[in-house]
């Protein structure tokens, strides 16, 4: 493995441990007062087209790391959303 790509998927893993602390309060609390319901929709979609990105590039860890993150973002954005409801 190269070091770009090894750099990648470092990267990656720093992404996605990132997100894991804020889904996993909302699972456990079911809380989102204090989330931008925006500012979340704004997130998704730039993972959305950051997935697609990489897809199209053939780029593991962008499309690896952007689509957990699309996953995660998106549930918090569908509970942000369903809460306001």
């Amino acid at each position: 493995m190269d070091i770009a790509l090894l750099v990648g998927y470092l990267a990656s893993l720093c992404s996605v441990t990132s997100f894991v602390p804020q889904v996993w309060k909302v699972v456990r609390t079911g809380d989102t007062a204090a989330i931008s319901g925006r500012m979340y929709t704004f997130t998704v979609i730039g993972f959305a087209l950051w997935s697609a990105f990489g897809i199209l590039k053939t780029e593991w860890p962008i499309i690896l790391t952007n689509s957990i993150c699309f996953c995660l973002s998106g549930y918090i954005l569908i509970r942000k959303l369903r809460a306001n409801a």
